[in-house]
């Protein structure tokens, strides 16, 4: 196999530790959890990007520390059987997705392999039943994304020469960016539209005060939110209302916080986007900047079997925490006799009071509350639950629980983004009765190492 690009190292700053200026030759025994390849050199485990389990390579020290290093892949010696050749030019460097270099059927087999762990090692517990894992395209999937703008200053004395544009995601475990010219993860009708992008925004006269451009893609149509922290120019905005018009592609543009958002493009219409749920007869509506779920095809399967696993019954009712703009509680609502969503955003909260009106459903209320905060004394949980659907944030729900078990659910689901906070909330419900019973992955974001999943428990 080709030799990567060379890695240059960065010069040595006070206090940092000397790295190798050769390349090492090391066997890549395993997967660390972020899905990198460790190496044991001189004892001391090594991280190592784009390396794969049974393969020896060639790599590049890039940072020594007291328990392990991290290294950069040079050169793969003897390659392992689930390595395969990634589409995408900048995998080395752009963090937006970190594994295409991985077969993706093996992807999702390591994932589990993480999940079970987590919840063996964190949790101490079982999973007697695991769930088959949610997959679908592994590529052009991705509805929802930042692209990050910035401007390279030109130095004095540098002539008439323009300021140079990078252009896109921000690099592996960086805040810096890597100027990119195609995404293959990104859904494939605003992917096509990189190159027009990256020239308007090199053509723009405001261009130094571009920050990032939000990427939001619905069923019907896909929406552009180009923040600035100046005023655009008449030229700037004449090029960017044609680009919008020319692509069909709604454009909005934020020049301060989110409530400074307005649209340019149209100029009327409701400023929503919308995704459906089909077999429950559902079409859910959100503002582009609203939190949604970056892959619609595992959403709607995550949905599906969601409410499966839950199991609502007509004369039931329902509590789904943390549920944003009602894409579980919702169609919970197709199913059960009473829902109630509760989420601390109040402009999500307005969004599921929405999209529930707009659909028909009466049988749902949403509240607006703090979730680490005292619960059982609201009127809304004065009735008590039959079932709990939990969708919480990357820090889990560790809080809420001993709230939540109070109420005496039949039935918890809980669909994580972090199995770490998963397993750990997993242990803290078997401390308070409730017994893990099943649990499985979903490949939310394919060719990273973001683990999606969900669970289900029930008193002992």
């Amino acid at each position: 196999m080709a030799k990567k690009p060379r890695f240059f190292k960065p010069a040595k700053k006070s206090g940092q530790r000397q790295l190798p200026a050769k390349p090492i030759e090391a066997e890549i025994l395993n997967f660390s959890h972020d899905l990198r390849g460790v190496a044991r050199v001189e004892g001391k485990p090594v991280f190592i990007d784009n390396a794969l389990p049974g393969e020896r390579v060639r790599f590049r020290y890039t940072d020594r520390r007291t328990r392990f290093d991290e290294g950069r892949l040079v050169e793969v010696l003897e390659p392992a059987d689930a390595r395969c050749e990634p589409r995408c030019p900048h995998i080395d460097t752009c963090g937006g997705c970190s594994l295409q270099h991985l077969q993706p059927a093996v992807q999702i087999t390591e994932k589990e392999r993480i999940l079970l762990d987590q919840l063996s090692r964190i949790g101490e517990v079982a999973v007697p039943e695991v769930l088959s894992p949610l997959t679908g395209n592994s590529f052009g999937y991705r509805r929802k994304a930042r692209i990050g703008i910035r401007v390279q200053r030109q130095k004095k004395g540098g002539g008439a020469a323009k300021p140079g544009i990078t252009f896109g995601f921000r690099a592996k475990r960086s805040n810096e960016l890597v100027d990119i010219r195609e995404c293959h993860v990104l859904d494939s009708a605003m992917a096509k539209q990189i190159p027009a992008l990256r020239q308007l925004v090199a053509s723009s006269e405001g261009r130094g005060h571009f920050t990032h451009l939000e990427v939001a893609v619905g069923d019907d149509a896909a929406a552009l939110v180009l923040r600035h922290t100046r005023p655009l120019s008449d030229n700037d905005l004449q090029r960017w209302r044609q680009f919008a018009v020319d692509s069909g592609i709604h454009l909005y543009l934020q020049p301060g916080d989110i409530e400074s958002t307005h649209r340019l493009w149209p100029e009327s219409g409701d400023e929503r986007l919308g995704y459906r749920l089909p077999e429950f007869d559902l079409e859910l509506r959100f503002h582009p900047l609203d939190f949604v779920q970056v892959n619609f095809d595992i959403n709607r399967q995550i949905v599906s079997r969601a409410v499966a696993l839950l199991d609502p019954q007509p004369t039931e009712r329902v509590l789904d925490l943390f549920c944003g703009l009602g894409n579980f509680t919702l169609p919970l609502a197709r199913r059960a006799g009473q829902v109630v969503g509760v989420e601390g955003e109040g402009a999500l909260t307005a969004r599921a009071e929405e999209n529930a009106a707009a659909n028909g459903i009466g049988n749902v209320e949403f509240v607006t509350a703090d979730l680490a905060e005292e619960i059982g004394d609201h009127r809304w949980a004065a009735q008590g639950f039959d079932k709990v659907l939990l969708d919480p944030p990357r820090a889990g729900a560790v809080e809420v629980l001993p709230q939540l078990v109070r109420l005496q659910p039949q039935r918890i689901v809980y669909v994580s983004c972090n199995p770490s906070t998963l397993a750990r909330d997993a242990g803290e419900l078997a401390r308070l009765g409730y017994r893990l019973q099943k649990a499985g992955v979903m490949d939310m974001f394919p060719h990273t190492a973001h683990v999606e999943s969900i669970a289900v428990f029930e008193p002992v």
